[in-house]
């Protein structure tokens, strides 16, 4: 039987048929397959704002996210990222979903949480569910992992990040919006009021929603920042929630805005192409700014 042709499906052949005919006429297809998709970027961002404390000033806070183990990225990349992760010394590690592309299909998961126990973080790791995370009935394979790990899941919860002095900032944690169940009030539930709050969103576009909220910042993933863009047509994978948000710094409202950052994730999936979005790995700096209610400044 013939299947119908559908407006998602059409643009989907079209899109591989650009990408083919464009990776065959210049060479783009090693560059895209086996060369791009391993070119690392890391991206410093300034995160100042009134309600950060003094004693927090300088505070590391490292985001990697989207490794989809399986798809194309190895355990092998996975050291590799652990040790540049360590080498940055980070006080807060911060993982925002998607560990493995087909988690009930991923025949070296015991081998995960090894590797990711050796990450250092002298504050914690914190992480939070991917669609990914609970595709191929990976919900509990990957809580499984994550904590053994030693990382918290945050699962539409907050968390008091505390320094010696007791001084304190939130760290907030919801569910995926495709497959899961976010719920931003109850993960705001217990968060008092005049403290400075970090939102982890796997999906980028519940930027509006949490906007809403007093939320002082939003980090994500999931777009892969289009993860393959091809000039004159744009980016290839655009999934639901990431299509407004695709990556890098937003500011989004006009009193108190809620500052998004949108990480483009370190593996690949769908497409096992990278074309004008390198991997990241994102270095976040903590400074109180009494002066303005919030700044945030991309440095290189």
């Amino acid at each position: 039987m013939r299947k119908k042709m559908t407006r998602r499906r059409f643009l989907k052949g079209t899109f591989g048929a650009l990408l083919t005919a464009f990776a065959a006429g210049s060479g783009g297809y090693v560059y895209a397959h086996q060369i791009e998709p391993t070119l690392l970027d890391i991206q410093s961002v300034q995160i100042k704002h009134s309600l950060i404390p003094n004693s927090f000033n300088g505070i590391k806070l490292v985001q990697f996210s989207d490794t989809h183990l399986g798809f194309q990225y190895d355990l092998n990349q996975l050291k590799k990222i652990v040790a540049k992760i360590n080498a940055i010394n980070p006080d807060i590690i911060l993982f925002t979903g998607d560990l493995m592309d087909e988690p009930n299909k991923y025949r070296e998961i015991d081998q995960i949480a090894p590797i990711l126990q050796q990450l250092n973080a002298s504050i914690g790791k914190f992480c939070i569910y991917g669609n990914h995370d609970h595709g191929g009935y990976g919900t509990d394979l990957y809580k499984k992992i994550m904590e053994s790990a030693n990382f918290t899941l945050l699962l539409n919860q907050s968390i008091p990040i505390r320094l010696k002095d007791q001084s304190r900032i939130y760290l907030i944690g919801i569910d995926d919006a495709m497959l899961g169940r976010p719920d931003i009030g109850l993960a705001m539930d217990r968060v008092p009021a005049n403290v400075f709050t970090i939102l982890l969103s796997h999906a980028p576009d519940l930027a509006d929603a949490a906007s809403h909220f007093k939320i002082n910042w939003q980090l994500s993933g999931h777009s892969h920042g289009g993860q393959v863009k091809i000039p004159f047509v744009g980016a290839l994978v655009i999934p639901p929630f990431a299509k407004k948000y695709p990556e890098g710094l937003y500011s989004i409202g006009e009193t108190n805005p809620l500052k998004l950052y949108v990480n483009r994730g370190l593996g690949t999936t769908r497409l096992p192409f990278r074309f004008m979005a390198k991997p990241e790995l994102t270095i976040f700096t903590l400074q109180s700014d009494l002066e303005h209610s919030s700044i945030g400044k991309p440095q290189g």
